[in-house]
């Protein structure tokens, strides 16, 4: 299976198809788009911003690296992929384009997961080639992302961009992730094709229980994850991922606080005592729910 850039995307300020010349992303009415030298191109106006620097920290975004490349969480990426190329081979008998959206890709980690694993897909995948895009809104993401491209032969389309205003063209995208991240389900909705797959992580009741009953004085009860079929949506499938994590060192329990948005809830004293930790087994208890376009 080859891996390529996604390319069906849309002018952030007036929706019209972009086309890319050279290395500058242009629309009808004239809008341009530069692509950066690093490799990914700025689809988040002023006027779609809530502040000037909005999404994760260069500092956050760091850590979630270096977290994310020791594969602390590599059985979620497994279980990622694994879905969506079954998707893709069961969507793909005539070997034609499969796409998929990363919408809050971060610095990129699940995506790449997904690349490597459709790289090394056997012949029961049947589509030719795999588009990817990932969008984020922290341009700090986006960048850390872009750098570990090969720029002669990209992996995938980056793009700084908002989740409430994807720069994507409607019913051009066959899976869409979203991971731990912000849904909009409106979007995800509009840019996937009929019968695409919305492929949505969100966290367990345990999740990183330890921690949190460390950082926190008591635990707020669980909400419940049963907020109803998104509209637009009918319920496919769900699939949990459990497992004890072992951390060692200060260093990587402040990496996982530091990617969480625990690291912003929790109170100084809070953070001071996963500061002085330098080991931590805590559970990883996540929820991998497949939505159906319809």
């Amino acid at each position: 299976m080859s891996i390529s850039p996604f390319q069906a995307l849309a002018c952030p300020l007036d929706g019209e198809t972009l086309e890319l010349a050279g290395n500058v992303w242009r629309c009808v009415a004239g809008h341009s788009f530069d692509i950066a030298k690093q490799g990914y191109v700025n689809l988040l106006p002023v006027q779609q911003k809530r502040s000037q620097d909005p999404g994760d920290s260069k500092t956050m975004v760091a850590a979630r690296q270096r977290f994310l490349d020791a594969g602390h969480y590599q059985p979620i990426a497994l279980a990622v992929s694994n879905a969506i190329l079954s998707h893709a081979g069961s969507k793909t008998a005539n070997k034609e384009l499969f796409s998929c959206l990363d919408a809050g890709c971060g610095e990129g980690y699940y995506l790449r997961q997904l690349a490597y694993a459709g790289q090394l897909a056997n012949a029961s995948t049947n589509s030719s080639s795999l588009a990817l895009m990932g969008v984020d809104i922290s341009k700090w993401a986006v960048l850390a992302a872009a750098k570990q491209d090969d720029k002669q032969a990209p992996l995938s389309s980056w793009v700084v961009g908002s989740n409430a205003h994807l720069p994507v063209q409607a019913g051009t995208v066959d899976s869409v992730l979203c991971m731990f991240g912000f849904p909009v389900y409106s979007e995800f909705s509009r840019v996937l094709k009929a019968g695409g797959v919305l492929l949505q992580v969100e966290a367990g009741p345990d999740h990183l229980r330890e921690l949190r009953e460390i950082i926190y004085p008591t635990l707020k009860p669980e909400r419940s994850n049963e907020a109803g079929v998104p509209e637009g949506f009918a319920y496919q499938s769900s699939e949990n991922v459990r497992y004890t994590l072992a951390l060692k060192g200060a260093e990587e329990v402040a990496d996982l606080l530091a990617m969480t948005p625990h690291l912003y809830r929790a109170s100084a004293e809070g953070r001071a005592r996963a500061a002085a930790l330098e080991e931590l087994v805590t559970t990883v208890d996540v929820r991998v729910v497949q939505w159906l376009r319809v």
